[in-house]
C-alpha cells in the first residue's frame, strides 16, 4: 500500500536559468553582449560568462572548464557540459523580430530560417559563434494572449 506524501511542493513556475556551451567566451561576449545587447552579470576567466534576460539568467559555459570537478574549497557544483549545438529561444513581438533580423544581418550573422508556425507565430533562427541554434519567437507560439510566458 502506498502512502500519499503529507504535502506536495508547489508546481515549478519559471525557468531561473538556462545554459549554453561555447568554448570561445570572447566570441560569446561579442555576440551575446555586443550584438544581442544582453546585460552581463559576471565573467569568471575562461570558465563562464552570465547574462540577464528579463527575469532569468543565461549561462554561457566553456565546456572544457565545466567538465572539470570542483577545486578543493570551491563551491561543490558537479561537473557538467554538453557537446554539439544546443538551442535557446528568446521572446519578441513580430515587429521586434523584424528589427532583430535587421540587426543580425547588419552585424554579419546569417539567418537560417524566418517563418510562421501553423498557429501563425513567427520564428527567426540563427547561430551563435559556437554553432548553437538561437531562435527569437513570438510568445504566442506556446502561449495564448494574456497567458504567462
Amino acid at each position: 500500500m502506498s502512502h500519499a506524501p503529507a504535502s506536495a511542493p508547489a508546481p515549478l513556475s519559471a525557468l531561473l536559468e538556462a545554459a549554453l556551451y561555447c568554448p570561445d567566451l570572447d566570441a560569446a561576449e561579442a555576440f551575446y553582449g555586443g550584438v544581442l545587447g544582453l546585460t552581463r552579470l559576471t565573467r569568471a576567466g575562461d570558465r563562464h560568462v552570465f547574462y540577464r534576460v528579463g527575469g532569468a539568467v543565461l549561462l554561457i559555459f566553456n565546456p572544457a572548464e565545466t567538465a572539470k570537478p570542483p577545486s578543493p574549497g570551491a563551491l561543490p557544483v558537479p561537473p557538467h557540459g554538453a557537446r554539439g549545438p544546443g538551442h535557446l529561444c528568446f521572446a519578441a513581438s513580430d515587429a521586434g523580430i523584424t528589427l532583430w533580423r535587421q540587426r543580425l544581418e547588419e552585424a554579419g550573422h546569417p539567418i537560417e530560417a524566418d517563418f510562421r508556425w501553423p498557429n501563425g507565430a513567427r520564428s527567426l533562427y540563427f547561430r551563435d559563434p559556437a554553432g548553437n541554434s538561437i531562435e527569437i519567437a513570438e510568445p504566442r507560439l506556446w502561449f495564448a494572449a494574456g497567458e504567462d510566458g
